[in-house]
């Protein structure tokens, strides 16, 4: 019980709900993807409802919105979180039919949205891991003045089989998010919003932005993994996972379908060869 107030009370404030917004280039003509219009300005669809594309023509530029979890593990703004938040289209299924097509995908942005806090902060791709799903962003200003630095602990002894973890994250990102505030007050921010981006920043002037808590214990330890049976869905990737003693012992990165609510999570040493 009370472990997990204490780690949310002292380290809540230093997890951010990170927002990713991905475009894509045309590999030989340099030029971005787009949606196509039909004469009305309406984007044309196939007969599946898929959206058609287009390059070099007048529709809105073609983006795909991400999300998942960071948390604050530098002094000078570094963020730790997935390689699959940082880089969406990684191993990513729906978004390979894309990358077939000769397109090269970017980050266009990234934003971290912190609790307390009422505006984005903006973040840089910084470090990404060649051995685990884990990656590290940077702050382009300083980090909110309420948060702490997050603590790794990359020992092999620090996650024992049966012990009980802690969990923070953003599963389900905006939907959680505004599935937990009042009717009226969600309904408001979703009224009229024309992106996503739009939803976030209203979320967060409404001081809603908060990270869920959940607790299980570790299953198992692997070399490269450490399955725990907290529960999470996807958007929780990127989320620290803690031991009883409030340190991070692994990064949330999947869920094991099926399994009946086991998850996966990178063990600390990976993350902390980044921060090195």
């Amino acid at each position: 019980g009370n472990i997990a107030e204490t780690i949310v009370q002292k380290y809540g404030p230093s997890v951010c709900l990170l927002h990713v917004v991905v475009e894509f280039r045309d590999k030989q003509s340099g030029k971005s993807l787009q949606v196509a219009m039909d004469a009305n300005g309406k984007p044309q669809v196939d007969d599946k409802g898929m959206a058609q594309l287009d390059i070099g023509g007048a529709g809105p530029v073609l983006q795909v919105d991400a999300s998942g979890t960071g948390f604050l593990a530098g002094r000078d703004g570094t963020l730790l979180t997935n390689h699959h938040v940082a880089e969406p289209w990684w191993h990513d299924e729906d978004m390979k039919h894309l990358l077939d097509q000769g397109v090269d995908p970017y980050v266009s942005s990234y934003e971290a949205y912190f609790p307390g806090k009422s505006a984005a902060i903006r973040a840089k791709l910084d470090r990404i891991s060649s051995e685990a799903d884990v990656a590290t962003l940077k702050l382009e200003t300083p980090p909110p003045a309420h948060t702490q630095l997050l603590e790794l602990d990359a020992r092999n002894e620090a996650s024992v089989a049966g012990e009980p973890v802690v969990l923070m994250g953003y599963p389900t990102a905006v939907e959680g998010i505004l599935a937990r505030a009042s009717s009226d007050v969600a309904q408001k921010i979703a009224a009229g919003a024309q992106d996503v981006s739009q939803v976030m920043s209203r979320i967060a002037s409404q001081q809603l932005i908060r990270p869920t808590t959940t607790q299980g214990h570790i299953g198992d330890v692997l070399k490269d993994k450490i399955v725990y049976d907290a529960a999470t869905t996807s958007g929780g990737s990127g989320g620290p996972l803690f031991n009883r003693n409030g340190k991070v012992i692994g990064i949330n990165f999947a869920i094991l379908k099926g399994f009946g609510g086991s998850n996966l999570a990178v063990p600390a040493r990976y993350a902390s060869e980044l921060l090195k």
